[in-house]
């Protein structure tokens, strides 16, 4: 009987951990999950100017508006990481957010960062486009030397570049290309997946001033495919983190 009723009860259980793994995670928890690199950046900011990400819309107005003041820019931030630690307590208060939730996102984007660029050389090789030529590579010469300042670079543009390029452009893409222009939801999301992925790419030449070629531009092309579709299947917080952590690992260690 014990053990009967043991293994019923594990069951639910189980079935709810299963399901928590495999669910989105909410725009609220993402932006929680996210902020710890939100200000890791912005305090590289203050100790490397050139660490500012072109998709970065908020710090440069604020460094502006603070009159390029380090005092004031850091006081700001320090508002912000009480902020932060309030939402934080409101949330775990009404149990909508817990602290565990950082190690399997974290985990899951480890993964993901890890294995893409392995995986999009192989689709590459399938389409006939020499990867030879990598994004680390071609981005090498404008890399600064501190290693702190490339991680903030890289969470910078985790950040920044999933919250432009995800979280407005294909959530804005979607809802033109549903509600306005009437095609199914799936399609619409097809489009905006391709057409987005486009666009972040082409950013990285256009404003980023990277030389064109045409490797790096594709193989570009499917690191955003595949932050999309994290994005939307996955949630915010696991596109931005498998983002950050592969421009780690590219910056850092490649």
């Amino acid at each position: 009987m014990t053990p009967s009723t043991n293994s019923k009860r594990s069951e639910p259980g189980t079935r709810s951990r299963l399901r928590r793994l495999v669910t989105p995670v909410n725009l609220m928890t993402s932006l929680v999950l996210i902020f710890p690199l939100f200000l890791f950046y912005q305090i590289g900011v203050l100790l490397s100017p050139e660490v500012v990400n072109g998709a970065d819309l908020i710090t440069g107005h604020l460094l502006r508006l603070l009159h390029q003041s380090a005092q004031l820019y850091l006081l700001v931030n320090v508002g912000f990481l009480l902020a932060f630690v309030v939402v934080v307590s409101l949330l775990r208060r009404r149990q909508q957010f817990s602290l565990k939730m950082f190690v399997p996102v974290v985990i899951e984007s480890a993964i993901y960062a890890v294995t893409m660029g392995a995986l999009i050389v192989q689709v590459m090789g399938w389409i006939g486009i020499n990867p030879s030529l990598s994004v680390s590579a071609a981005a090498a010469g404008a890399l600064p030397r501190s290693t702190v300042t490339r991680v903030a670079l890289a969470l910078g543009a985790g950040v920044h570049e999933e919250l432009l390029f995800r979280l407005i452009l294909l959530t804005g893409t979607v809802g033109l290309l549903h509600h306005l222009l009437g095609l199914r939801r799936w399609l619409a999301i097809l489009l905006a997946l391709f057409l987005t992925s486009v666009l972040f790419s082409a950013a990285h030449h256009v404003i980023g001033g990277e030389p064109w070629r045409l490797g790096v531009f594709v193989y570009r092309f499917f690191c955003g495919l595949i932050f999309a579709v994290l994005f939307q299947v996955r949630g915010l917080a696991v596109a931005v983190y498998t983002h950050a952590l592969y421009d780690v690992y590219v910056m850092v260690f490649t």
